[in-house]
């Protein structure tokens, strides 16, 4: 019989949480007493001190510090031990949550989807597209089940899933274009770059700019395309993306004496294979055996 309870330990949670008792109390919704007396039955059973009060600071003590480690964990499995009886209870999920880098080929990702769907036609799918570490943070911040991103998660299944190839292009009008010379990087910094923004809240990514005299960001890729294509700059774009554009002409590769190709692994990311059910599930191998086959 564990003489500490799930709540108990929430309420310690919180307390660090939030900064504090009182502060604790507005944030979980709970009476200042009420927190008081967890930590106090904490303490007491187990005969440690959690926290020290240092003039009007309320501070962790080192053994607090390792309790809370333990406890975030002990929260956290219990957390997705109610998830995967939800899972269970269900049978099949309703909803699917996939954030996705807008580098990721389409028709691998709408062949995945649509035989997902042919398979589970009631399944609800969220898509959400992204760029740079967005999809790794959507499925941080659980706002995902399952992410397919060039940014490995930390604490989370990460699976090679698929190799990107990028190559440097602009309008065949471009000045670029108007010299026999190869070019070099110091070349480029002399134009407009375009540059598409991380999707991403917090720590952003900048891949791929040269610190170039002008820049323009945009929010989306085909925006760049769009851009690029109509002579307004130059771009490190996806291969796959493009390659209408570069069959009729709308787009050509920039001769470079270096780096006029890059490439990029996608991952694909989940963070708990327990808790995905049969449709995510089912998602996930198609998925790989699309991905498989288109290279």
């Amino acid at each position: 019989m564990l003489r500490v309870t799930l709540e108990q330990w929430r309420m310690f949670q919180a307390v660090v949480t939030y900064g504090g008792f009182n502060q604790a109390a507005q944030g979980i919704y709970k009476s200042q007493s009420s927190i008081h007396n967890a930590v106090q039955k904490i303490e007491t059973t187990l005969g440690v001190a959690l926290f020290k009060v240092e003039g009007r600071k309320t501070l962790m003590t080192q053994a607090g510090e390792l309790m809370l480690h333990r406890a975030n964990y002990l929260l956290d499995e219990a957390a997705k031990i109610e998830a995967i009886g939800q899972i269970l209870g269900e049978g099949v999920e309703s909803q699917l949550k996939i954030a996705v880098d807008e580098v990721f080929p389409q028709d691998i990702l709408f062949k995945t989807l649509s035989a997902t769907s042919d398979q589970y036609p009631m399944l609800r799918i969220e898509l959400m597209e992204s760029v740079l570490t967005g999809a790794s943070e959507l499925l941080t911040n659980t706002q995902a089940d399952i992410a397919i991103s060039p940014y490995s998660v930390k604490n989370s299944f990460n699976e090679e899933l698929y190799d990107i190839d990028f190559v440097a292009v602009a309008h065949p009008s471009h000045p670029l274009h108007n010299t026999d010379n190869i070019l070099s990087l110091e070349d480029l910094k002399s134009h407009r770059q375009i540059v598409v923004r991380d999707s991403a809240i917090s720590a952003k990514q900048d891949a791929g700019w040269l610190s170039a005299n002008q820049r323009w960001t945009v929010t989306h890729m085909q925006t760049s395309i769009d851009m690029i294509a109509n002579g307004l700059g130059f771009a490190w774009l996806p291969k796959s993306t493009i390659s209408s554009q570069l069959e009729d002409g709308t787009l050509k590769p920039l001769r470079l004496n270096k780096n006029a190709k890059r490439s990029c692994t996608l991952y694909l990311i989940f963070k708990d294979s327990a808790q995905l059910g049969p449709a995510a599930n089912a998602f996930i191998k198609e998925l790989r055996h699309q991905c498989l086959h288109k290279t």
